[in-house]
């Protein structure tokens, strides 16, 4: 276990995430009828509101909005139905909580809406590959952004689940992205990775990856891991298990992911996450380093 690095992440209005003291818990909130992990039960806005000002109270650091499924064999939706899910609830929890909000999207006027609405954070699962415009938008808001590695789409995203190495690749790729963002105008200092469990990776992929965490420090940016409720879970029990079914997994994930140097787990149980993290960050604080 090596000692995680902090940094400050510059967020519009002059504002700051501190990361690294302690791990920071994103609590997802799905306005997606096809949400593979709670069934579209957060498609009222009313809802969804009242369910980010709860994951606040309950210890979240991070709230992520996101209106388009991007699971596995997922379609996708347009942009005018994206803004038309979100835009209302960004508004409404940027005037009730402090902690910054993310917008989960890949679509740049949807970035774009959703930062002047109140969001501060990008969180990209195509890395800039999907539309690469949304790094002009990124660059031109001072938001903050997180590169997600994913391979494909959706719909896919499996048939490009082949590595020889799979931290070495994604890291590559990472890379890339990273670079597409620095020469569009996005500071590194603006920027976090996710290393995609479950994205366009088969279960002994994301299980790799997650036990190589450690590895992905190398790209000097802060850590998102989002383990959450992950089909590849429920295979470790050679079986299948329903995704609400699969928060004592996701518990021993996001230890696991704490322990290696995350700064940021990406929940959907955030009351049970907020206690895994916490424990697991004391573990930290008492792991000795060799001198």
């Amino acid at each position: 276990m090596q000692p995680r690095r902090r940094f400050t992440i510059a967020l519009p209005g002059g504002r700051a995430l501190a990361l690294g003291e302690n791990t920071i818990v994103m609590g997802v909130v799905n306005m997606t009828p096809d949400s593979f992990s709670d069934g579209g039960v957060l498609v009222d806005p009313a809802k969804a509101v009242d369910a980010g000002v709860q994951m606040v109270e309950q210890g979240a650091g991070i709230i992520d909005i996101g209106g388009e499924s991007t699971r596995p064999g997922a379609s996708p939706i347009d942009d005018a139905e994206e803004q038309r899910r979100v835009i209302p609830v960004i508004e409404a929890l940027a005037r009730r909580v402090e902690v910054p909000i993310s917008i989960d999207t890949y679509k740049a006027s949807t970035a774009d809406a959703a930062l002047a609405a109140g969001a501060s954070i990008v969180n990209d699962i195509s890395g800039l590959r999907y539309e690469p415009e949304l790094a002009d938008v990124v660059a031109r808001r001072g938001a903050a952004i997180i590169l997600m590695h994913t391979r494909g789409r959706s719909r896919d995203m499996y048939e490009q689940a082949s590595y020889g190495d799979v931290v070495a690749e994604v890291l590559d790729e990472l890379r890339e992205s990273m670079s597409f963002a620095t020469a569009a105008g996005i500071a590194k200092g603006s920027t976090l990775v996710d290393p995609g469990l479950g994205f366009a990776k088969e279960a002994p992929h994301s299980f790799e990856a997650l036990a190589r965490l450690d590895e992905f420090g190398e790209l000097g940016c802060p850590l998102v891991v989002g383990p959450s409720r992950k089909s590849f879970l429920a295979r470790a029990r050679g079986g299948t298990v329903p995704a609400t079914s699969r928060d004592w997994a996701t518990a021993a994930a996001v230890t696991a992911a704490v322990l290696a140097g995350a700064h940021v787990v990406r929940v959907h149980a955030v009351s049970e996450m907020v206690q895994v993290a916490r424990v697991a960050d004391e573990i930290r604080r008492y792991h000795r380093v060799d001198s």
